[in-house]
């Protein structure tokens, strides 16, 4: 059974900087892609950013410009490198690995105030 753990959320002011870590228990190029998703209080799930196994990055509108997604196959990890921080970015955040299954991390909380 895969699992995702993720990890470096918190507070965080306006214009402020965090980044999220997602270690996985196997190689993270066994996947097909590995995203990151948020839900906001009172809102649905939403995929911001994916790497493929290739290594190519997309990201939502809301995000792009602000936030990176990267990796480290040594240390089967994922990372959001979260800038310039606003208060609707405020969220669970959960990293995402797709298999022929899909997975999911417990998810870390983000909370941006201004």
């Amino acid at each position: 059974q895969v699992q995702l753990v993720e990890s470096g959320g918190g507070l965080a002011q306006a214009g402020g900087s965090l980044r999220l870590s997602c270690v996985a228990s196997e190689s993270i190029f066994n996947f097909y892609s590995m995203a990151w998703y948020r839900l906001p209080p009172g809102g649905l799930r939403e995929v911001i950013a994916i790497i493929s196994n290739g290594g190519r990055t997309s990201y939502v509108d809301a995000v792009k410009g602000r936030f990176t997604i990267s990796r480290d196959g040594a240390k089967n990890t994922i990372y959001l490198q979260m800038d310039s921080l606003q208060p609707e970015d405020t969220a669970v955040y959960y990293c995402a690995a797709e298999s022929s299954k899909y997975y999911w991390g417990q998810g870390t909380q983000v909370t941006v105030s201004s």
